[in-house]
């Protein structure tokens, strides 16, 4: 078996999430919408101020894993 061993490749740059995943997503704090914002690897809920991590493309919709953000 082989395993992807490129380390140069930064997996929170390099998540993808599905298009059809983030129209249905919803913040677990607000309810309200959420924004993809690819270069960070995060999905941001400006209503609660908090910034989600996408993980290898799975949203971690955890408040204690988001950062805070300012807006």
């Amino acid at each position: 078996m082989s395993e992807n061993t490129d380390t140069t490749a930064n997996p929170r740059r390099s998540a993808h999430v599905d298009p059809k995943l983030l129209e249905i997503l919803v913040c677990p704090v607000t309810r309200g919408p959420l924004e993809y914002d690819r270069a960070k690897g995060e999905l941001i809920s400006k209503g609660a101020g908090l910034a989600y991590p996408v993980r290898e493309g799975v949203p971690v919709m955890l408040p204690e894993e988001a950062r805070q953000i300012d807006d």
